[in-house]
């Protein structure tokens, strides 16, 4: 039964009513037609506070969903619900923090002790990003209605931790994507006063057997990406025996799955010398001094590079590159920088070689990447056998109406 409504209520065009009804979770505000029974047109005084709670409703007052008021941004409200009983209280937020957790223990298993606990809009909580990196939590907030309630949420996420028996030493912000400027917030990082906080800003996880040391104040993003973590498993399944090259590094993960599987050579390059020197301190916790050779370079340079030198020196090439695009606008563009460092890799290839390459954009979808792939591989005149196709890990999980929480291509080929 449907209790009476303390909210606000905003109504929405048909349009909008048929995308929310097919499952998406985003109001933009050209979509809104009135606010509280006021014809409503962008830039309007509402006369409720920013992040506000409000109801959204269809031009025949049909509920569609509960969100967040976000006034500066072009996606206006945020749905958090879709259950018309449900009251926007600490008991809501804790409850949906314990589905989260139980959700993590259940597809993560021994791996929870790293893991996204949070993948913001696919577990209602949008903008907000929480990884657990064993014994510290890291999160990043990017929308307002959740930046303002971060002080109620960080702390329940303690206590359901401590309650599970996994006491948490501190908090640390991340907030410091150009995203938050668009919901008129100010960048933010460093530890989250409201809860206690001790220790270092590195922590060390264990990800398939491999140790890592985590920066989480300096390193990318919350400091380590966790979604490629069985990526990294199955391409280290194909390395044994195998001359590697892992393109893009970063902290050396691919490298050091591989060599810990037995691959013959590893060669990891990255253009930052930082994450050169966060790769070589993990080969060292790990026992590998000597069985990876690190190579601060421009990926596209090196290829270039080794092609040049008419050898083939590796039988087994990985691509994770960062993102080459973050808006549709550009999608064409990133497309020429995937085809390129595709078909340099596959140039590079034997007959019979391997390799795993991937796109973290949504924008690049599937669809899009395949064509990618086979455009580069006529180009290089090679057939490509396709041995695994995959996405990013399930904490990081897929809503099926949300196209954005869907971002993670990785495939392994076979050079035919």
């Amino acid at each position: 039964m449907r209790h009476s409504r303390e909210y606000p209520s905003v109504t929405v065009s048909d349009k909008c009513c048929r995308y929310l009804e097919g499952g998406h979770v985003w109001v933009y505000d050209a979509e809104i037609v009135s606010v509280d029974g006021a014809p409503y047109k962008s830039g309007d005084s509402t006369g409720f506070e920013n992040g506000s709670v409000v109801d959204i409703v269809s031009l025949k007052n049909k509920y569609l969903g509960t969100g967040l008021w976000s006034e500066h941004s072009k996606i206006r409200v945020r749905i958090i619900s879709v259950n018309s009983n449900d009251q926007i209280n600490e008991d809501f937020w804790r409850r949906r923090v314990r589905y989260a957790i139980d959700y993590r223990k259940t597809v993560m298993g021994d791996d929870f002790a790293a893991c996204r606990l949070i993948f913001g809009e696919a577990d209602h909580f949008p903008g907000l990003t929480v990884d657990l990196f064993g014994d510290v939590i890291v999160f990043e907030s990017l929308s307002y209605g959740i930046d303002i309630r971060k002080n109620v949420i960080l702390p329940l996420i303690v206590d359901e931790l401590d309650k599970d028996g996994i006491r948490i030493r501190g908090c640390y912000e991340r907030s410091e994507s150009d995203i938050r400027n668009k919901e008129g917030l100010l960048p933010l990082s460093g530890w989250f006063d409201n809860i206690p906080h001790s220790g270092p800003t590195e922590t060390l996880i264990t990800e398939n057997g491999v140790k890592y040391i985590v920066d989480f104040e300096n390193g990318q993003k919350t400091g380590f990406f966790l979604d490629q973590k069985y990526n990294r498993h199955a391409a280290a399944k194909l390395a044994r025996g195998k001359r590697v090259l892992d393109c893009f590094t970063h902290t050396g993960s691919f490298a050091l799955n591989c060599a810990l599987n037995g691959a013959e050579k590893v060669t990891a390059a990255d253009i930052s010398s930082t994450a050169i020197e966060a790769a070589k301190k993990n080969a060292s916790l790990n026992g590998l001094e000597g069985k990876i050779d690190f190579c601060q370079t421009d990926v596209f340079d090196y290829l270039d590079a080794l092609s040049d030198e008419r050898k083939q020196l590796f039988d087994m090439i990985i691509l994770d590159p960062p993102a080459f695009t973050k808006s549709r606008n550009t999608v064409r563009g990133a497309e020429r920088g995937y085809r390129e460092i595709n078909f340099k890799a596959m140039k590079l290839l034997p007959r019979g070689g391997y390799l795993a390459t991937c796109s973290c954009s949504h924008f690049m979808t599937t669809d899009l990447f395949r064509d990618m792939l086979t455009k580069a591989a006529s180009d290089a005149g090679v057939e490509l056998r396709q041995i695994e196709s995959r996405q990013q890990s399930p904490d990081h999980p897929i809503l099926l109406n949300v196209p954005e929480t869907d971002y993670l291509k990785f495939f392994i080929f076979q050079v035919v």
